[in-house]
């Protein structure tokens, strides 16, 4: 916290105090401020920790909206959906019985699913209305269940797809032929061939970054331009700008990546 946030609450109390609506509103941009450039600031040094923690990542995108989010009630819920995939999995376990698992887990015990009503919402894009709602778009499912993947050290990674964000199971073994999960469709896995066939269906050049992993930059940077996205539907430019300002922290050079 910086001292500009260590002012914080007695801004919020002076807010409270005044009848005036002009004074409340400067407080409340004065606090936004405040709230924004500590947010800044956390994100710099997560980006330049070389981004390891990528649900501290998606937090920090969460706290944009949501300043008072809880990174801990966050890491709950997802120990609580490994603690119960832990449990169903066992030793030796063919990699598409373990897939099996996790959507067993995420899909039907915990019915997280696509949030297809409102495809844009900025509420796809925050991890705690995603817990909240069970409803999301196919980045922040994704992110959901390659978190609790990760703490069950299974190899699964992120891949950048154009227009749908998808994992892929991809084992540093020698034979292996990786395969891909479909988190927007309740984790129904795909081949090299199926994912071929969409980015033909797209009509665009094929790239390899469409089949390799990529990183907790990659995802985060995707999760924001999202969220620019869900903005600019709701004709909110202020907030766009803002996320561009926060984009801006995490991209050296222009990404073009397409969202969701």
């Amino acid at each position: 916290q910086n001292l500009g946030e260590a002012i914080i609450p007695f801004l919020e109390e002076s807010w409270e105090e005044t009848l005036d609506p002009q004074q409340q509103r400067r407080l409340e941009d004065l606090i936004h401020q405040l709230q924004f450039e500590g947010l800044q600031q956390r994100l710099r040094v997560w980006c330049e920790a070389g981004a390891q923690d990528l649900l501290e990542g998606m937090w920090l995108l969460n706290s944009y909206q949501y300043p008072d989010a809880d990174l801990q009630a966050l890491n709950r819920a997802i120990e609580q959906l490994r603690f119960e995939a832990w449990t169903l999995l066992r030793a030796e376990m063919h990699p598409a019985d373990q897939v099996q698992v996790l959507n067993h887990v995420i899909f039907r015990n915990h019915k997280f699913a696509a949030n297809t009503q409102h495809f844009h919402s900025p509420a796809n894009s925050m991890l705690h209305r995603v817990f909240e709602t069970k409803r999301g778009n196919p980045l922040s499912l994704c992110v959901i269940y390659l978190l609790v993947a990760q703490r069950l050290d299974l190899p699964v990674f992120g891949v950048n797809l154009p227009n749908l964000f998808v994992l892929t199971y991809h084992p540093d073994t020698p034979g292996f032929v990786p395969f891909y999960i479909n988190c927007y469709n309740r984790g129904v896995t795909l081949s090299r061939a199926d994912i071929e066939h969409y980015v033909g269906q797209l009509g665009i050049t094929s790239q390899e970054s469409f089949y390799e992993p990529c990183t907790n930059l990659d995802i985060v940077r995707r999760a924001m331009r999202n969220l620019q996205v869900g903005f600019e539907k709701l004709q909110e430019p202020a907030k766009v700008e803002e996320v561009g300002q926060l984009l801006a922290i995490l991209t050296p050079e222009k990404a073009t990546d397409d969202e969701e």
